[in-house]
C-alpha cells in the first residue's frame, strides 16, 4: 500500500508556476543550491511538472498552460504574487548575497528583526517573493509582543 504522503515531502508542499520553468530551476540550484528531484518534460518544450528540494522541504513548480488550465498564471503575467515562501537556513547573509549574484533582487537587506531571526526579502527573476531568516534568538511570546509594540512605536508613519 502506497504512503498517504510521498517520503521526503511535507503536509503542505509550495507548488510555483513559473514563466520559464527550466531557467528557474537552474536559478534555485545557483541561489538556493536546490537539489532537483523530478522534471517532467510537456508540450511545446515546456515543464508540465518539476520538484526540487532546498534544505529538508521540497517545492514543486511547472510553467504556465493557460491553454490547459485558466489558473496557471505566473507571478510575471500577474504582475506581482500575494505570497511570500519563507525559507529558513543557517547563514541568512550567505544565502542573500548568493541569491542577488544569482539574479534575485535585494528588496529587504539582512536585518536582525524583533521576532529574533535574522531576516531578509528577496524576489526571484521570475516574480516569486522570498522571505530568508535565520533563528538569532529565542523569545517567549510575551517578548515577541512586547519588542513588536515598541518596533511598531518607533517605526510608524507620523
Amino acid at each position: 500500500m502506497a504512503r498517504p504522503i510521498p517520503d521526503g515531502y511535507h503536509t503542505i508542499n509550495p507548488h510555483l508556476v513559473i514563466s520559464d520553468c527550466a531557467a528557474a530551476l537552474a536559478f534555485y540550484e545557483k541561489a538556493f543550491g536546490a537539489e532537483i528531484l523530478a522534471r517532467s518534460p510537456g508540450p511545446g518544450g515546456k515543464i508540465m511538472h518539476a520538484a526540487m528540494r532546498i534544505g529538508d522541504s521540497i517545492v514543486m513548480m511547472n510553467d504556465e498552460f493557460p491553454e490547459m488550465q485558466k489558473d496557471s498564471a505566473s507571478p510575471t503575467t500577474l504582475g506581482g504574487t500575494p505570497v511570500t515562501l519563507n525559507l529558513y537556513c543557517a547563514d541568512v547573509d550567505a544565502w542573500f548575497a548568493r541569491a542577488v549574484e544569482a539574479g534575485a533582487v535585494a528588496t529587504m537587506p539582512p536585518a536582525d528583526m524583533f521576532w529574533g531571526d535574522r531576516y531578509a526579502r528577496i524576489t526571484d527573476p521570475f516574480g516569486h517573493s522570498w522571505a530568508l531568516a535565520t533563528r538569532i534568538e529565542d523569545l517567549t511570546q510575551e517578548e515577541q509582543e512586547a519588542r513588536g509594540k515598541q518596533w511598531v512605536a518607533q517605526n510608524r508613519p507620523e
